[in-house]
This record gives C-alpha cells, structure tokens and sequence, in this order.
C-alpha cells in the first residue's frame, strides 16, 4: 500500500492499495509514480487524492522512478537492465534504453540534459545518460567508483553529483561535467541516501540507516552543520521547504525534523515497514 501520512501530525490520512509489493515512489507535485518489482508493474496516482491513474505492465523488475524537473516525464529503472521513459501526459512508455543489468538508483540534472543511474545498490559501475529529450535516452559514458555506490543525487546547481555507498562511511562528490571525485564528506555507517533542500539549496542532508544518523552539510564547504539521530533501519529521506523526514524499512517509523537545524517534531510507526518516503507539495488550482 501507499500511505499518505501529515508531514505536521504523523496521523495516516489515507491508505491506497496497489499492485503488489510497491518499494519506491517519486513525486513532488505529483503525479506519484509507483514501483512494484515483484508485480513488475508501476502505478500512477494523481496526487491529490492519490486516485489510480494507471497501470503500466510492460516491465521486468522495476525498481526505482525519477521524475524530471519539468514534471513532464518519468524515468523507471528496471534491474533487467534498462531505463524506460513514460510520458505522464499520456501515461504511456515512449522510450527505453539498454543500461546494464542492475539499473537502480539515478540522479537527473537539474537542467534534464543528464542522467546518471547505478547499476546495482552496491554499484560497480555508474552510467551517464543523455536525457536532453527524455524520450530518446542515449548512452553517453561509464564511471567506476573507487568504492560500490548506492543512491546518487545532482547538486541544485548541477555543478556537482553526490554519490552514496552502502559501505565506505562516507559520501563521494563529482565533478558532474567531468565525471571525476572532487571531495568526500565524512558521513555515517554506510551512507545510503542524500537530498537537497528547495528552500535552502546550499543544504545537503544525508541519512545512515545503519548508523542511526542524519547530518546537514553546506553543501559548498562540505562542512557538517547539525546532526540528529535516526530510527534503526531509516535509509530513505525527503526534503521539501522547512521539513526533512524519514522512513525506517525495520520498524515502519516515520520522523520528521526541521529543516533548518535537525530538531525532531516527531516519530510514529505508520507500517511494519516503511520503504520509501517522498514529501508532496499542494499546489492549489489558480
């Protein structure tokens, strides 16, 4: 199921069933895209009201969703090996391209003219993609992280990638232009995810599920702000103008911080489990 659950309360406010076993979903403004790998199917939800829109069936084991900045289209990365590309216009597929086996985490540049996906949770290998039009996907280029990389996110200038790791205690930055490290920022155990925030874009948050912690980082020094404490277990993070929240894959716990300087509001378990979070932002019909 999808819960949407208030960002001030924690009470669940609405439950929404959907094809199998869904494991990550994409927004912010909506639509929500949906991933179901066992079902290999994704589901598309009008947000608001998380109605069903569509249910797209033509994959393998689709993993993870990424919508463009435009909020135009919808990249899906399938672990068969390829990224497809939906139009949420017309919900269908128009586009997919073979990446290699593994496809899993991407990143899209601010400016959409590129993508980069890691092939695998513990990925050997990132691929570049030119997405300049989402629905003609090229292969541009190939990056071997010096350590296995995990999630990937562009910087809200676009200047810089960070790339997560599922083991090494830090997070690695690139050089988007020239695909090379630049910097490392010490962060937890394993490291899996980074956001950027909208409201304050020089702020970078990384969460460590194992590690139990979250930190803040100017994302320009790469200096440690604020860090704050986290639920075993919660891995994927989503910002969005003054909040910061978490979900927890063990415990189902759902936190929620103040973006500006990691005080907690709250902490409630919503699920068993909690796999993926994204904060949605109402934007009302002028």
């Amino acid at each position: 199921a999808v819960l949407e659950v208030s960002p001030r309360t924690g009470r669940v406010l609405r439950r929404v069933a959907v094809t199998g076993d869904p494991t990550t979903l994409a927004g912010p403004t909506g639509p929500v895209v949906v991933c179901s790998p066992d079902a290999g199917t994704v589901t598309i939800l009008s947000w608001p009201g998380l109605q069903r829109i569509a249910v797209l069936h033509r994959f393998h084991r689709p993993e993870v969703s990424a919508i463009t900045p435009d909020g135009e289209w919808a990249l899906i990365s399938d672990s068969a090996g390829t990224i497809s590309t939906i139009n949420l216009t017309t919900d269908r597929i128009v586009d997919r391209v073979w990446v290699g086996r593994g496809a899993h985490h991407m990143a899209v540049s601010p400016d959409e003219r590129s993508t980069w996906v890691a092939l695998g949770e513990t990925a050997g290998t990132i691929v570049r993609l030119d997405s300049t039009h989402p629905d003609q996907l090229h292969v541009i280029g190939h990056i071997h992280p010096r350590v296995a990389a995990h999630d990937l996110a562009f910087a809200p200038n676009g200047k810089t990638v960070w790339v997560t790791s599922a083991a090494a205690p830090y997070v690695t930055v690139y050089d988007a232009a020239k695909s090379r490290p630049v910097a490392t920022v010490p962060a937890g155990t394993a490291p899996q995810h980074v956001a950027f925030g909208q409201t304050s874009p020089t702020r970078a948050y990384i969460s460590s599920g194992y590690g139990g912690t979250l930190e803040m980082v100017d994302a320009d020094s790469h200096r440690i702000l604020h860090g704050a404490s986290l639920p075993y277990g919660s891995f994927n993070l989503s910002v969005w103008g003054r909040v910061v929240a978490t979900t927890s894959l063990f415990d189902g716990k759902v936190t929620v911080f103040n973006a500006a300087n990691l005080r907690r509001r709250f902490s409630t378990t919503v699920a068993p489990a909690a796999r993926e979070i994204v904060l949605l932002r109402y934007i009302r019909p002028t």
